[in-house]
């Protein structure tokens, strides 16, 4: 019986069903269910009638060499923005708070506007957020690393950091590849459950904190702040095997080549996320 499989990431949403569907990422075979999206990690998603996704005629299908290209144009607006964004805030400190909190405000509005209005494969939404997620993440990082903002390191742990999230990258698609773990629909519930728990910690301290100095210990260098973040970290690895199987049914089930630009906005989102939570990690051991 097929199955349909949901991602953690919030722009894979309802997945086309198969009877295989793992290590063949880019395979572009056939025989795939309806493909739909999903941005998130809530339960809910059923049963979808099987049929063809086909590209309209004057759109070609989706291959593994799309979703390489439209992958590193976003990263790299992304990159040059961080680049800039940390420059800028070398030059003026006070640029540090508001880059970090318009950045990510702006980042995470078109990420809620590209999910709930569908429009994941809109190149214009995809390419703000990078920026906007650029400008956050300069910022973010040069307060990480900068004594003047309680950090330490400097740019070494920015590059550790770096170098970290993209070998966590190819190293679970190598995973994926592989077949060393299949993406069941069992894996998938693990992991959407240990999404929910994180939000749900991740809130109750950040509510906490406004009582008690320092929340419930989850952000603040200690040994409990230290499994947090390896938590995280964890499960944004995961979260990669599942965005990768996203990612393999839409080429499978021949969506249109602007379904790339999904694919972008996925991998990103599980980036950044990735990345902020190893150079939190490396901050804490850094100012031990």
């Amino acid at each position: 019986m097929c199955t349909v499989r949901t991602t953690t990431n919030p722009v894979f949403r309802n997945l086309p069903k198969d009877s295989g569907g793992y290590a063949t990422f880019g395979s572009g075979a056939a025989g795939a269910g309806q493909v739909t999206q999903q941005y998130g990690s809530g339960p809910g998603y059923g049963e979808y009638p099987p049929q063809s996704y086909e590209a309209p005629p004057e759109s070609r299908s989706m291959t593994i060499d799309d979703v390489v290209t439209k992958t590193g144009i976003t990263l790299a607006l992304l990159t040059i923005t961080a680049i800039v964004s940390y420059v800028l805030v070398h030059q003026n400190l006070d640029l540090a708070t508001p880059f970090v909190i318009v950045g990510g405000l702006v980042g995470l509005v078109l990420v809620l506007v590209a999910t709930f209005g569908r429009k994941m494969d809109n190149p214009a939404l995809v390419l703000g957020y990078a920026a906007a997620e650029g400008v956050f993440l300069g910022a973010l990082s040069f307060m990480f690393t900068n004594v003047e903002f309680g950090g330490s390191g400097g740019g070494e742990l920015i590059i550790q950091a770096v170098l970290g999230t993209f070998g966590v990258f190819f190293g679970m698609l190598v995973v994926y590849k592989t077949g060393a773990i299949r993406v069941t629909p069992r894996l998938t519930r693990m992991i959407i459950g240990g999404l929910i728990g994180v939000v749900v910690l991740a809130l109750g301290n950040l509510v906490a904190s406004f009582f008690i100095d320092g929340g419930l210990g989850l952000r603040d260098g200690g040994a409990v702040a230290i499994i947090f973040s390896l938590v995280c970290i964890g499960l944004a690895a995961f979260s990669f095997l599942l965005d990768f199987d996203a990612a393999d049914k839409l080429i499978r089930a021949r969506a249109p080549e602007k379904a790339a630009w999904s694919v972008a906005l996925g991998l990103t989102v599980t980036l950044v996320w990735l990345y902020v939570e190893i150079l939190r990690l490396l901050s804490y051991f850094q100012s031990d």
